[in-house]
């Protein structure tokens, strides 16, 4: 009898132990290799490290994000999501340009009308999030905003027609340059100070913040208005996602929605840091290039169809669904 009493308790024991070590709190730390496609230490980088620090601060005793490094030094940006999605890293910052070759629908981010908290009340990121999933990808969130892209030349134009144009693009405004007749030429951003200085191209694509300051050297004109969103984003392979316990996922949401929150593009705060970034720039000698009356209408006008236009052609029945999420 006393024997069988030992064993029953016994496995009870077992079997609370078990429980325990597998409960939030007895949880071991565990550090994500996550990696940018932005050098670290660039402009566009900073927000990623921030995010990390941030998360690295919280979660002390439940979760950890170890940078690995940024592109192009650890390989190309255009294929760092995909190497993530297939297990090469953790967790990825990265501008959502640089991963179409994944999701050619993540650009719905790129042209969303709406603020991102409207866009999680209203089905669109819960879309996407679907989406992301077949790729083996989970979106966590955007972590930081730079603003509308501008066209930034070293050659003056007066209307919307890019002809007799060479310009460094990422995928992002392909199709908007082209459609005005530019020729493109894509390269990563290590290379728009080159190319520009020799004369290769005579302008990129590039939003006001995040804007590298040594390239006010090769630069004289800023077009406006400027067009998109060039949002940065957080996204993690999905089986290493699903591998995290409840409160590592719940640490990971709650710091990114925290950074989506305060990037949004509308807060006075947001407003008063981009024009300070003009008058800066102002004060170097750039000119701004104001396309106004049908010339700004032509040139806003292009950029929402054109781009859309190319995910409908590439993803017909998703490309049309999105396209109601995310504009008015």
């Amino acid at each position: 009898m006393m024997k069988s009493v030992k064993m029953v308790l016994g496995a009870i024991l077992a079997a609370f132990m078990m429980t325990s070590l597998n409960s939030p709190a007895f949880a071991e730390e565990v550090t994500l290799n996550g990696a940018g496609c932005f050098p670290v230490g660039h402009p566009v980088s900073k927000p990623w490290e921030a995010f990390i620090d941030a998360v690295n601060e919280q979660g002390k005793g439940v979760i950890q994000i170890k940078l690995i490094g940024g592109a192009p030094a650890i390989g190309s940006p255009f294929t760092l999501v995909q190497k993530m999605s297939k297990g090469a890293y953790d967790i990825v910052g990265c501008t959502e340009g640089y991963f179409g070759n994944v999701l050619i629908e993540g650009a719905a981010l790129r042209f969303s009308e709406y603020p991102y908290s409207e866009l999680r009340k209203n089905g669109g990121i819960d879309y996407l999030q679907k989406l992301f999933a077949k790729k083996n990808i989970h979106y966590l969130a955007r972590y930081h905003d730079f603003g509308p892209f501008h066209l930034w030349l070293n050659k003056k134009v007066d209307r919307p027609d890019l002809r007799g144009l060479h310009l460094r693009i990422s995928p992002i405004y392909k199709a908007l340059f082209t459609s005005l007749g530019a020729t493109v030429q894509r390269s990563n951003s290590a290379q728009v100070y080159t190319y520009m200085e020799n004369g290769t191209v005579q302008g990129y694509g590039w939003p006001a913040l995040g804007w590298v300051p040594s390239w006010i050297k090769v630069t004289k004109y800023r077009v406006e208005p400027g067009f998109y969103n060039s949002g940065l984003h957080n996204v993690i392979n999905l089986k290493t996602w699903k591998s995290l316990n409840s409160e590592q996922q719940a640490l990971l949401t709650k710091v990114g929605l925290e950074f989506e929150a305060k990037s949004e593009s509308s807060t006075p705060a947001f407003q008063a840091t981009l024009k300070k970034q003009k008058d800066w720039m102002a004060s170097k000698g750039m000119q701004t290039i104001n396309f106004t009356g049908a010339d700004r209408k032509k040139w806003l006008s292009t950029a929402v169809r054109e781009g859309w236009a190319e995910v409908i052609e590439l993803s017909p029945e998703h490309g049309k669904a999105l396209k109601e999420l995310f504009t008015k």
